[in-house]
């Protein structure tokens, strides 16, 4: 389990781009046979990636770092499913299709994925202090916001699968937005967050292509270029807003004070720097 520290706002304009993406950026989640996971201190926030190979499942265990007997002991956890498998939860087996979501609650002591199709599966995960119980949130049967506009290339469709009117959770909200052909902005005119963390995950981005990912204070913004299933950390003071060179999708999760969807902080255009 690799471990993050928090960042101050004002550490910004000193950090060169190995330091940006050391700190924030999360490049191999996903490695063939093995489960990898990531811990941040900014609202304890765990990433992961699990990529099961076929007739080798994979079980979520517990890491140093988190100081419990099992990874659900005091955590919640949502999976999304990026190709076809099957995860199982005290010993009851999901079945989930591309961009399906699978939130666990606390106490759940079992998880194991599998694929024979290989798919493998992102994970986002937050303390918790209810236990809420296992759900799972289908792409096809949820229906989107549309948002966007043409004209400003940033035409989008965003699903909530974990939140406040759709899985019940304890602090964890999460979701996906896709773009529309010929569409690369996301999360444009951008905001912040000043009671929660929101993480990223880029996907259906093809290979060759990259996502230019802003962060910071709005005022003191730099940049990161992000390649496919690759995840970024945004602390509460930084924007996060990108432009692809090829339309992608992206799933966003977050944790902190609340869960209301439209608390944010909203940054005009010509207000940043």
């Amino acid at each position: 389990m690799d471990v993050r520290h928090p960042t101050h706002p004002e550490q910004i304009p000193t950090f060169d781009t190995a330091a940006l993406r050391g700190h924030y950026l999360v490049e191999d989640l996903f490695e063939p046979g093995a489960i990898r996971t990531v811990y941040s201190h900014q609202d304890r926030v765990v990433l992961g990636g699990a990529v099961p190979q076929p007739g080798s499942p994979l079980q979520l265990e517990t890491e140093p770092p988190l100081r419990s007997e099992y990874f659900c002991e005091r955590r919640e956890l949502g999976i999304l499913s990026l190709g076809q498998g099957t995860v199982t939860v005290d010993g009851s087996t999901y079945e989930l299709d591309h961009r399906d979501c699978l939130y666990v609650g606390r106490g759940t002591r079992s998880v194991t994925f599998d694929s024979s199709a290989g798919g493998h599966f992102y994970l986002a995960s937050t303390p918790a202090h209810t236990t809420y119980p296992t759900s799972v949130a289908r792409h096809a049967d949820t229906v989107p916001a549309k948002l966007g506009d043409p004209a400003t290339a940033n035409v989008r469709e965003l699903r909530k699968y974990v939140h406040p009117d759709g899985i019940h959770s304890c602090e964890l909200v999460m979701g996906v937005t896709e773009l529309a052909e010929g569409s690369i902005w996301n999360t444009m005119p951008c905001h912040t967050h000043d009671r929660r963390t929101e993480c990223y995950l880029y996907f259906d981005l093809p290979e060759e292509h990259r996502v230019i990912h802003l962060l910071g204070q709005p005022h003191e913004t730099r940049s990161m270029i992000v390649r496919n299933e690759q995840a970024v950390i945004s602390p509460s003071w930084s924007v996060h807003s990108g432009a692809g060179t090829h339309r992608y999708g992206f799933v966003w999760a977050m944790a902190g004070e609340n869960q209301a969807f439209t608390d944010m902080d909203h940054v005009a255009i010509d207000e940043l720097r």
